[in-house]
């Protein structure tokens, strides 16, 4: 959603400057030329959420490696979402998955989507990274405990109101880094001459109590690459 506004604005005026922060690529989505030189009236920072989606995949699948049906929630209204869901397609053949697919842009379809996936029995869930996903992080987190089923994240937010585990970049110093750069737009320099930058650390964050709520036990290679244990 927060890549479909950045469009719109883009669409909307050549003059007014636009400093971005997202989760996707910004120069796939068309909003600058290049990061070294972003050309016209937006720059910004971009970080990694929605590349991760396969990644996320193959460590929700170390976790519970009998699962054999993983369900995928994704906003069809995200430019970057028919990219995400065929990367995760890709991912799931590899490992001999089969992915159970289901579209959500509201709190309503988020309900609906979950009584698909347990309709569907999925095994554990994974999703592709939206606003909107974070913006109902809580109820997605309740609705994951109340199907207890095992549940990979996008960001760390999730992992620390109760989710099991996430695996995404670095939102708060992308965040950081825009609001510099909004700083130094407002003392007079254009955004074409400030080059887009992407925030490539990335952060593996796990919930030990969620585990244990859910009978799971993580894997010492997963224990030993996560940047944050929440227990």
């Amino acid at each position: 959603m927060v890549n479909l506004i950045v469009k719109c604005s883009k669409a909307a005026t050549a003059t007014i400057p636009i400093v971005f922060s997202i989760g996707g690529d910004a120069v796939k989505l068309g909003l600058v030329s290049s990061l070294n030189r972003p050309g016209g009236n937006l720059t910004g920072t971009s970080f990694l959420y929605n590349t991760l989606a396969p990644k996320r995949l193959e460590m929700l699948h170390e976790l519970v490696p009998n699962a054999a049906v993983i369900g995928f929630l994704v906003n069809p209204k995200n430019p970057s979402s028919q990219s995400e869901t065929a990367d995760v397609q890709t991912a799931a053949r590899t490992l001999g998955l089969r992915m159970v697919t289901q579209n959500a842009t509201s709190d309503h379809d988020i309900d609906a989507a979950f009584a698909g996936f347990v309709q569907q029995r999925v095994d554990a869930i994974t999703f592709a990274a939206d606003a909107v996903f974070n913006k109902h992080h809580d109820q997605l987190i309740a609705l994951a405990a109340r199907y207890a089923v095992p549940t990979m994240y996008f960001a760390r937010e999730f992992t620390a109101a109760g989710g099991l585990m996430s695996y995404g970049g670095d939102m708060a110093n992308a965040y950081r880094l825009a609001g510099i750069y909004a700083g130094r737009i407002l003392k007079g320099e254009k955004p074409s001459d400030l080059p887009a930058q992407l925030v490539t650390k990335v952060e593996l964050v796990i919930n030990l109590k969620a585990a244990k709520t859910l009978g799971l036990t993580f894997p010492i290679t997963l224990l030993g690459r996560a940047d944050e244990i929440i227990e």
